[in-house]
């Protein structure tokens, strides 16, 4: 059966905030150390202890925004331990990831600096489950106040003579959970008064998120919205697409097509909870000013054997990068409700975009997808309709082969991002481009695919699966044709 998809090309449904296309760096195992910050002294090349080549990878695909420093870590961390000379900073007990000591040589200062090195927008998450109202009001008064008092002054002594630029933050992480086990009225109350002491000093202006549902909770959704809505900007929402149960998730490279398929119907699962999600939303804020911030999501299996279980360290084949390619597809025709979403997490940890081994480091097939899909950033949605989609059925279920979505950005250039979900089965596609007049136009094509499922980038092999060029892709009259490989990502850039 042929996909037939119209795409209204001179119909725009939205802007694509680039901050769905953000990610997330919690002190949990080798993501902050070794990971990204391996400190001054190290033999590895490295920029004010920032490793160079996680610099230069993340720049690469335009990261746009940064959560910090967690997660579950972010209800038990304390600022005031990561300011002031590293040596004496305060030492702690990560109790979450692997009850290892944390020395808190990287804190606010190191992580700040991280975002100006990236370009990108620091979104830090505040401590509600164990802080204090105090203790929040008095970091946001450290990080963005320009005049003179105790916190300033601290943060000048400390060696930032001006106050950073901050945009974002949290007010606490999985109430629900790790972060105190509230209930959601409870939380809504403590979301509101915590959330009074997150202060505007002079032009800075905090776009403030709310702890929000994990995955099915609706009921959470609709008490913080009509307790809390007009105190908020942002609620998240939390989602992981773990083909097996929670004790027993799966290996991250070992599976079959079982495993493949329910992976990718899990992933699928996204849409419904964005949609229904917006759906309690649309009742107390009709006008969608509230954002959908989906600050944790991805795949989560069993970790590598051999590693610290603490640590969350997974491998990642073509599998991820097909769930990466879906998601991103369905945040971006979401993108009137789903402001910001953030993958979990940046390097070594669960579906990570680079993984790093001493001094080396690969980049994983999720990353070449968010490389794929970059110029989405900041683009017009255009408007489209799956007229016709074949299907992918397995043991009496069915999923939609194709997934996609299509942008127009401020170069003018039309780009439509393409999933085949099969892991056999190529797609034959038919993409009408209605409203397009450019009849000198031609299509460019990327790719991201490899020669079976469980295909993954590891040290010895780091380029295994990369992105290539892609010829598949036939424009004439308006009428773009494209057979699309098995399990594959594909970009087509129209022009």
């Amino acid at each position: 059966m042929k996909t037939q998809i119209v795409i209204h090309t001179d119909l725009v449904r939205g802007t694509i905030s680039e901050h769905i296309y953000g990610h997330f760096a919690e002190h949990l195992g080798r993501c902050i150390y070794e990971g990204i910050w391996v400190g001054e002294d190290s033999p590895i090349p490295n920029t004010e202890g920032f490793r160079n080549d996680v610099l230069e990878a993340l720049k690469q695909i335009n990261i746009p925004v940064l959560r910090w420093p967690g997660g579950c870590f972010a209800d038990e961390y304390h600022w005031k331990d990561g300011v002031g000379p590293k040596e004496n900073r305060k030492r702690m007990v990560n109790t979450h990831w692997g009850g290892l000591v944390e020395n808190n040589h990287f804190g606010t200062h190191e992580f700040m600096r991280l975002c100006e090195l990236l370009d990108c927008e620091p979104y830090i998450c505040g401590n509600v489950g164990s802080g204090s109202v105090q203790e929040m009001q008095e970091w946001i008064e450290y990080m963005t106040f320009d005049g003179e008092s105790p916190m300033a002054d601290w943060r000048r002594r400390n060696g930032r003579e001006k106050p950073w630029k901050l945009k974002y933050f949290g007010v606490g992480n999985e109430n629900w959970g790790c972060g105190g086990n509230m209930r959601p009225e409870y939380y809504a109350d403590l979301y509101r008064q915590f959330q009074t002491y997150v202060r505007n000093f002079g032009e800075n202006k905090i776009y403030k998120i709310a702890g929000g549902a994990n995955d099915f909770n609706y009921n959470w959704t609709e008490i913080l919205m009509r307790e809390a809505a007009r105190y908020m900007h942002g609620l998240s929402l939390h989602y992981y697409t773990v083909p097996g149960v929670w004790k027993q998730k799966g290996s991250a490279t070992e599976f079959e097509v079982h495993e493949w398929f329910t992976t990718l119907r899990k992933a699928l699962v996204m849409d419904e909870l964005v949609t229904k999600h917006a759906t309690i939303m649309d009742k107390y804020d009709p006008d969608k000013r509230v954002g959908i911030i989906v600050d944790e999501w991805g795949t989560w299996f069993d970790p590598e054997p051999g590693t610290n279980p603490g640590f969350l360290y997974q491998q990642n084949t073509l599998r991820d990068a097909l769930v990466a390619g879906v998601t991103l597809n369905i945040f971006n025709n979401h993108c009137d409700r789903v402001h910001m979403a953030n993958i979990a997490q940046t390097v070594n940890v669960l579906q990570a975009m680079i993984l790093t081994e001493g001094s080396s480091m690969i980049k994983t097939p999720s990353y070449h997808v968010f490389d794929l899909y970059k110029d989405h950033q900041g683009a017009e949605l255009l408007d489209l309709h799956i007229m016709e989609n074949a299907y992918y059925d397995l043991d009496g279920v069915s999923l939609p082969q194709v997934s996609v979505s299509a942008s127009k950005g401020s170069d003018g250039l039309v780009r439509i991002t393409l999933c085949n979900i099969h892991h056999e089965q190529e797609a034959q596609v038919e993409l009408e481009l209605r409203g397009y007049v450019n009849s000198a136009a031609q299509v460019a094509g990327r790719i991201v695919t490899a020669d079976h499922m469980q295909a993954h980038n590891t040290f010895a092999e780091p380029n295994h699966v990369n992105t290539a060029d892609f010829w598949e892709a036939h424009l004439q009259d308006g009428l773009l044709s494209t057979n699309l490989p098995s399990k594959s990502v594909v970009l087509l850039t129209i022009g």
